[in-house]
């Protein structure tokens, strides 16, 4: 009965081999597509995106990516080789190392700090006016004001 199961084991491990162990073993690299890079990279001639851009700079960069990917690279090593020929300006993202890491880290910051500025100041404010009574701080009216005021009052009230 053991050996039944175990031959019967080996011979559903023989049959599924083939198909499980380049994907379990991460030998086959996943396909890549035009739009799928294209998506991620820029034209260094009029600096939009290659997904939108019309140039003969953005269609000399899509016949190579194409040539690339007919070759069978990978996104990565696709955007690997155009860096090396472009440069990085022709990364839609820059990479998050270096000086360009600020691109990252500078626009959450200011709006933590800009959060920060507006709690500070809606604290400040909403203290103010909890302190005295309202119109507490107003000087009182001299002698004539207070007799010109009254009169004026007087004159609406009829």
């Amino acid at each position: 009965m053991i050996r039944s199961r175990f031959a019967l084991l080996m011979a559903v491990a023989a049959l599924a081999g083939p198909f499980l162990a380049p994907a379990a073993l991460g030998a086959v690299p996943a396909r890549t597509s035009l739009p799928a890079v294209e998506n991620d990279l820029m034209c260094v001639a009029c600096h939009e995106p290659l997904a939108v851009s019309q140039s003969p700079q953005a269609e000399s960069e899509r016949r190579l990516i194409s040539h690339l990917i007919a070759l069978g690279d990978t996104k990565a090593q696709i955007e690997h080789v155009m860096v090396a020929q472009y440069g990085p300006t022709v990364l839609a993202r820059p990479p998050a190392s270096g000086f360009d890491l600020s691109v990252y880290i500078l626009p959450p910051a200011a709006v933590l700090v800009g959060l920060a500025v507006v709690g500070f100041a809606l604290t400040r404010w909403r203290a103010g006016k909890r302190d005295g009574e309202p119109g507490a701080e107003v000087a009182p009216l001299q002698a004539g004001d207070a007799r010109r005021l009254e009169e004026d009052l007087a004159r609406y009230e009829r």
